[in-house]
């Protein structure tokens, strides 16, 4: 077996940078897909949550195949970078398209469209994201290595994902503004202006994945036996601690994806006001700095003080604490911004390190699999990453998308002349009090589940993966 090498800061920077444009890419699709095409095309909520629903079924059989065809990959560029490329470039042109509805487009021919073009980029984005994250346990030694690397690129998404929170509504007005004209309503130059913003965020996803692709040498890994897509599924299932991982993503995502779908809604038709955006953005740019800074910062700290699983019911109490004192806000009526943005930290703070400590739970999975099964499944596994954080999103969308069916929340604004009123006025405050609790108290008993399920079946401790780690190095020896 050949040894692996440290990385050096020039290899780490590059992939650190992809995963800025990769999870720009991201964000920008599980956060606002569904306000773009009900709210601004006026597709149904429940056509667009049935939609995202049924593309992350799709998924459960796309993404695990997508990972059996990366561990077959041979190329002279490596298994890894061939397919980042390939789907990078294909995923940003079906995200600009996907975000350039054409206007003529009306009823079903809408709803087709957006199907369509949804279900590609979830393909497309599986191309590239499987062998991404693939790289961290085929490239690392494990250890302080892996979870060092797991943690910049952890962080690296981190800010990729925060700066489309922050700046997405300023840039679509900014945009729309520049290219719909002075004249345009409101609906019109939030058209235009998320269709710029997308052609922009597909530019730099290419061009930041170029970097990854060119800065990072792949190297070998152990040479096995490939399996067929059967002997994957089986691993996966066989793999306890990987499907307990997987299990805990879906939750702890889908609790962040619900809030982060519908908080624009709140803060447009319960909060209100006729720039309710800029509330909106200042609200994502103070959490998204927390959650950036609670990833490169705050979990190094605590790393220093506490082990990964007990960071990890921390993380998971500070978002429960945060989602009832914001459930409690917002149910009394107080819509003082002061007030929402401090439960809004401990939810943000709580995502960054939680989003850094599953990918290193999962990629400690992968050596547990090898020594439990005989085979190393880092690509099937990562896969199933790709998988549930997308089904996660699904799951979440089609939640707000029932929601906002019932309260009917979008009828607010049916005039022109209302797009520049102050919309909370036309809500009742029985939609606006559901509102609320869809966006934190369905998130709250989530993450509740998500510590049982995590406390009772996770098992691999600190002093287990050394154990691991000292099973397989004698085992390649011999």
């Amino acid at each position: 077996m050949e040894q692996k090498r440290q990385l050096t800061g020039k290899e780490k920077a590059a992939y650190g940078i992809g995963a800025v444009g990769k999870d720009m890419v991201y964000m920008l699709s599980a956060g606002y897909i569904l306000y773009y095409y009900q709210d601004i095309l006026g597709v149904s909520p429940i056509a667009m949550g049935t939609i995202l629903l049924i593309a992350r079924i799709f998924d459960a059989f796309n993404d695990p195949i997508m990972g059996v065809i990366v561990a077959k990959t041979k190329t002279r560029w490596g298994k890894f970078r061939p397919w980042l490329f390939i789907g990078t470039i294909t995923n940003a042109v079906i995200l600009f398209l996907m975000f350039a509805a054409p206007p003529t487009l009306t009823g079903s021919g809408m709803v087709a469209y957006a199907a369509v073009f949804y279900i590609l980029w979830g393909v497309t984005y599986t191309m590239m994201d499987i062998p991404y994250w693939s790289m961290i346990p085929a490239f690392t030694q494990g250890g302080k290595e892996r979870e060092g690397l797991t943690t910049l690129a952890r962080s690296c998404a981190g800010v990729g994902s925060a700066l489309i929170t922050i700046f997405t509504m300023i840039a679509v007005q900014a945009l729309g503004s520049a290219f719909a004209g002075a004249q345009a309503s409101a609906y019109e130059l939030e058209r235009v202006g998320f269709k710029y913003l997308a052609l922009i965020v597909a530019i730099l996803f290419v061009v930041f994945t170029i970097i990854t692709c060119l800065g990072i040498k792949e190297k070998s890994s152990v040479d096995m036996k490939t399996a067929t897509v059967g002997e994957m599924f089986k691993s996966l299932v066989e793999n306890d601690q990987a499907m307990t991982v997987v299990v805990t993503i879906v939750l702890v995502n889908t609790a962040m994806y619900i809030t982060s779908n519908l908080a624009i809604y709140f803060f447009k038709y319960d909060v209100g006001g006729v720039t309710w955006y800029n509330n909106y953005t200042l609200f994502n740019m103070v959490g998204g700095g927390v959650q950036i800074l609670s990833m490169m910062l705050l979990y190094p700290l605590m790393r220093k003080a506490f082990r990964n699983i007990r960071i990890f019911y921390i993380g998971l109490a500070l978002s429960v604490i945060g989602y009832a004192v914001l459930f409690a806000v917002s149910a009394a009526g107080v819509n003082a911004l002061i007030l929402l943005l401090l439960p809004g930290i401990l939810i943000f703070a709580a995502s960054g390190m939680n989003n850094v400590l599953t990918t290193v739970f999962l990629a400690n999975t992968v050596d547990y699999g090898e020594l439990k099964n005989g085979r190393r499944d880092e690509s099937v596994i990562f896969s199933m990453q790709t998988f549930v954080v997308k089904l996660a999103s699904g799951l979440a969308a089609f939640i707000a998308s029932v929601a906002l069916q019932i309260f009917r929340l979008s009828d607010a604004a049916t005039t022109e002349a209302e797009q520049t009123m102050d919309l909370s006025q036309n809500v009742s405050a029985s939609a606006k009090l559901g509102l609320s609790s869809v966006m934190t108290l369905v998130p709250l008993i989530g993450l509740i589940i998500a510590f049982f399920w995590f406390r009772k079946r996770y098992q691999l401790t600190d002093e287990k993966l050394e154990e691991v780690s000292a099973s397989l190095s004698e085992k390649h020896n011999s």
